[in-house]
């Protein structure tokens, strides 16, 4: 890894942190406030919803400004949220510094995942773009514990300050190591043709299939963690007192499933949607049965973090292929769509849970969700290939890869 992609890792984990980051704090924060604990969780739902909605238009409305001048910028308003949201005198003032810190986030993942590509090396965009994703692994494997353990320590602001310091650092790193000039010997400057352009390519049929796709790979595994502990708990049986070191065994899974997936998917794109949704599929049938076997636990929790982590680099590639010509709203999209997914699969699994099909059954219906996403994206891949409307770079990588192989 570059320094250069190293730095902008950094910053999607000050992102990652910084999303999530309230979950383990929010009774400290829900008392500060004289507020509920549900009225703090919103705190966390307003995030996810605003780099839902914001990323996309943040995209069309900076597409002539240069990546490296955009992404200082945008991390410079993430800082300006964060310290706003450390100094807050109330709930309504934390709502707005949220909505404030997730205006950057969309926009500046996809435009990291894509400078991050361009710097690759032939062949290894998928590669690039899941170093990339190592951010948001890394954000709840270490970010989120460890601003849990200084909020609950020091109070909820001091939560807010440390990312804010962190992401000082980071964003200096990339003003320092992020180059002027692209490695493919053009100016950093996006020629993507503009709004028009760049709506155009977003709104063809397997581009947004693919993002939808997204949402329902990302809901499956959403619905899963997001009632990891009641099913640790009052289904395999195991204490509270183990969740968070299962928890550490589902994010050590996660970064080796980005790893994997982001080396298959240099290979073949089409094997590494295939087959990361195809094994989060199955992946999701084993944890079912195996839930009750406390000690196969840990290692079919190890197996689903990774699958459900492999998906990443795989759809995000899969988009930029796709979408070779105009690709930066594209990318924000489906940036967009992994958090829509997360409130899906949240809301998917807690209805399962309302209608008393059993918590364990969550994992059943996010199965069925993944096989549906995966017959999606083969038929999306079979409409690409029929009407020639896959991208020269994705039937360039897929024909080397054939060629390589018959050889």
């Amino acid at each position: 890894m570059s320094f250069a992609v190293l730095a902008l890792m950094l910053c999607v984990f000050c992102l990652g942190t910084a999303e999530v980051a309230l979950s383990g704090i929010l009774p400290e924060v829900a008392a500060d406030l004289s507020v509920s604990i549900p009225s703090a969780g919103l705190l966390v739902t307003a995030y996810a919803v605003g780099v839902a909605v914001f990323g996309p238009l943040v995209t069309l409305g900076t597409l002539k400004v240069s990546s490296r001048k955009l992404m200082l910028g945008l991390m410079g308003v993430f800082l300006v949220g964060n310290a706003l949201s450390a100094f807050a005198a109330n709930y309504e003032l934390l709502i707005g510094a949220r909505l404030l810190t997730a205006l950057s986030h969309g926009t500046f993942v996809a435009m990291a995942g894509f400078v991050a590509a361009g710097m690759a090396p032939p062949g290894k965009e998928a590669s690039a773009i899941a170093n990339i994703s190592l951010g948001f692994n890394l954000a709840n494997v270490l970010g989120v514990p460890l601003t849990t353990m200084i909020g609950q320590a020091f109070g909820w602001r001091m939560t807010f300050a440390a990312i804010t310091l962190a992401a000082v650092l980071a964003t200096g790193l990339v003003a320092w190591q992020v180059p002027r000039k692209d490695v493919r010997g053009g100016s950093t400057e996006l020629a993507a043709g503009g709004v028009k352009a760049e709506t155009r390519v977003l709104l063809r049929p397997v581009v947004l299939g693919t993002v939808l796709v997204t949402v329902l790979a990302q809901g499956s595994v959403f619905a899963v963690s997001t009632y990891i502990s009641p099913l640790l708990r009052f289904v395999a049986d195991y204490p509270a007192s183990s969740v968070s070191l299962l928890l550490l065994v589902f994010g050590a899974g996660s970064v080796c499933g980005n790893f994997l997936g982001g080396r298959v998917t240099d290979r073949s794109t089409s094997v590494g949607v295939f087959g990361s949704l195809g094994v989060l599929t199955v992946m999701l049938v084993v944890f079912w049965g195996f839930l009750p076997v406390s000690p196969a636990v840990p290692v079919v929790l190890f197996l689903f973090g990774a699958a459900g982590f492999a998906i990443i680099p795989a759809l995000q590639t899969r988009i930029l292929r796709l979408s070779a010509a105009a690709p930066i709203l594209a990318l924000s999209a489906n940036v967009s769509a992994f958090n829509l997914g997360n409130g899906f699969g949240a809301w998917m699994g807690g209805t399962v849970i309302e209608l008393e099909w059993g918590v364990r059954n969550v994992l059943l219906v996010a199965g069925a969700i993944t096989l549906v996403a995966l017959s999606l994206a083969w038929l999306i891949d079979r409409l690409s290939r029929t009407s020639g409307s896959a991208p020269a770079a994705h039937r360039t990588a897929e024909s080397e890869l054939s060629v390589g192989e018959a050889g």
